[in-house]
């Protein structure tokens, strides 16, 4: 490839717009162009690298016996309907109808094709287990697109659906998923992405585990532990909480005029937040009582983990009119709240000598016992975990980081086989349902990952595996020799083996070596005037890691020389 060919101008200044690292030097570099809010053309560049990205994830699904297919982008709104999703889906999902009335949608996630498509070719337990992946354009109506395909409307995603007999066969491949995606990640040139447990969220199932980059873009917060490999996603994170042996106390009745907030609470009392007992109230989606859940006072409920108790979502309470309680004083001592529910976390149970509202305008109870002063039938894991918590596995401190979801993998269970009553003839002659796995990979936001885990301030550096080109020809000008000449021999002489671009534009070697560093490219040939007089060539690793003169008579195996230690290093 001539450079003087390839579409798209590398930009010096930074864009405007652009919120990450990535963002920045795609835009800069001539990778990516905006369409739209979300929506991106990619330019030869960011295709070769894609490509790429998707060539190794086929060889990963190959592999553990993925059997790649294709299902539609557009959908009939029925199958939807099959599994409960067009309902309980918000306006992420486009909806549309098609010229005859019909009800359609745009694909976001393909679950209920998988299961359409497998039920009608799977029948026996003979066929069992499989797996069926697609690497495919989906569209998902992202209210909140950002950071160039770091958060995008329409996308290209790997989406893998295995179908199984038995619990214990899917829990066996799904560790091999996991590996083959520890192995994706590696062989893309970002082996520090991590494993966390996460939030099974819309997609359903009981199992889930989403694989991280860690870096400081990122919208998610990812719990690590301090001294073990304890991971987790903050939507289903815990931790050991430390417990406070406090002598019991006779319950007291307290005059607290106006004082409504925790910090407040604390000071007037003079003690630690985790003293105190509060109440948050929430509504439930579906449900016209209100939830009340009552929790220690140095902790915050965790919403996600909430709607898997009520199994519903649930959000903030907003609305008090109508609602009789104390808001402010609201206590589990003495509470009449018959229309609604009320959840007590774990961080309560065998707390002593607490302080809560008392139920009553401008009071608080002080000496509270859960054990003597409140009828609790169960206790429920509905905190948050804060930064500092100890480690559920060792004596460890739990960190905060910042990262960017690039895969995930659910257990999904029987949630949409059952629901679109798929089912397959058992050797006893019965009619089962298959428990079913599904496993994803963003391949434009992977691709942004790796520029957010390898660059320096002048522009990406691509890894071998999935760089658009492996090598870059720069040829210098010249008064006195025909550069290009000597320049297109190399470029002859290489190409046949690698990828090669070269740069044959009639600039000043400042705006080549800028451009040069936007391409990102692994292996660097300069060509100049001062060394061809001795017959060299400069060759160079976009890292700078590598800089040295070669004979050109050398070149060929230098090259292959340098290219094969890349290699090694994935």
């Amino acid at each position: 490839m001539l450079l003087s060919k390839l579409l798209g101008e590398r930009i010096k200044e930074k864009p405007g717009d652009a919120t990450s690292i990535s963002h920045i030097y795609l835009l800069r570099g001539g990778y990516i162009r905006q369409v739209s809010n979300g929506i991106y053309s990619l330019l030869m560049p960011a295709k070769r690298i894609a490509t790429k990205i998707e060539d190794i994830i086929r060889e990963e699904m190959d592999a553990i016996d993925g059997q790649e297919v294709m299902f539609p982008v557009v959908l009939p709104a029925d199958l939807w309907q099959e599994s409960g999703r067009f309902e309980g889906v918000g306006n992420e999902l486009v909806r549309f109808k098609d010229r005859s009335g019909k009800d359609m949608v745009l694909g976001m996630t393909h679950e209920e094709a998988a299961v359409h498509l497998a039920r009608t070719e799977a029948r026996s337990y003979a066929q069992y287990p499989f797996m069926i992946y697609q690497i495919q354009t989906k569209f998902r109506d992202e209210p909140r697109a950002r950071g160039g395909l770091i958060r995008v409307r329409e996308f290209t995603m790997k989406d893998a659906y295995s179908f199984h007999t038995s619990q214990e066969d899917l829990e066996q491949y799904y560790e091999q998923c996991l590996q083959a995606y520890h192995n994706v990640f590696r062989k893309a040139g970002v082996p520090e992405v991590v494993c966390v447990q996460s939030d099974t969220g819309m997609m359903g199932g009981k199992v889930a585990h989403e694989f991280m980059l860690l870096t400081d873009i990122g919208e998610d917060t990812i719990i690590i532990c301090d001294s073990c490999d304890y991971q987790s996603n903050m939507e289903v994170a815990i931790s050991k909480l430390d417990k406070y042996e406090i002598a019991e106390e006779e319950i007291k009745e307290n005059h607290t005029p106006g004082i409504k907030d925790i910090e407040s609470l604390a000071n007037f009392f003079g003690v630690e937040t985790h003293r105190l007992l509060k109440a948050a109230v929430f509504e439930v989606e579906g449900r016209k009582e209100p939830l009340i859940v009552f929790v220690r006072g140095d902790l915050q409920v965790n919403e996600s983990k909430l709607s898997k108790v009520v199994q519903a979502n649930v959000t903030p309470l907003t609305n008090y009119e109508n609602v009789d309680l104390n808001f402010g004083f609201i206590g589990p001592v003495g509470l009449n709240a018959r229309n609604a529910q009320i959840i007590f976390d774990s961080s309560l149970e065998g707390e002593t000598n607490l302080i809560c509202g008392a139920n009553k305008d401008d009071y608080h109870l002080s000496g509270v016992s859960i054990v003597r002063d409140i009828n609790v039938e169960s206790f429920h894991d509905v905190a948050q975990v804060n930064e500092g918590h100890t480690c559920p596995h060792c004596n460890g401190k739990l960190q905060f980081k910042r990262g960017v979801e690039v895969g995930n993998i659910f257990q999904l269970g029987t949630k949409y086989t059952e629901s679109m009553h798929m089912t397959y003839t058992d050797k006893d002659g019965k009619a089962k349902t298959p428990i079913m796995g599904c496993y994803g990979i963003g391949v434009g936001r992977l691709l942004a990952c790796i520029i957010e885990s390898h660059h320096d301030e002048y522009g990406p550096i691509w890894p071998i595996s999935v760089a658009p080109w492996q090598v870059h020809i720069c040829v210098l000008g010249s008064k006195k020799i025909d550069m290009n000449e000597v320049g297109t021999d190399i470029y002859n002489r290489l190409n046949n083996k690698w990828e090669v671009i070269m740069d044959d534009r009639n600039m000043g070697p400042g705006a080549k070596f800028a451009d040069a560093d936007l391409l990102g490219i692994p292996v660097r040939i300069v060509v100049g005037e001062r060394n061809l007089e001795n017959g060299q060539v400069e060759l160079m690793t976009r890292d700078k890691s590598v800089k040295k003169l070669i004979n050109i008579s050398d070149l060929e195996q230098e090259v292959e020389t340098l290219i094969t230690e890349l290699k090694n290093q994935l």
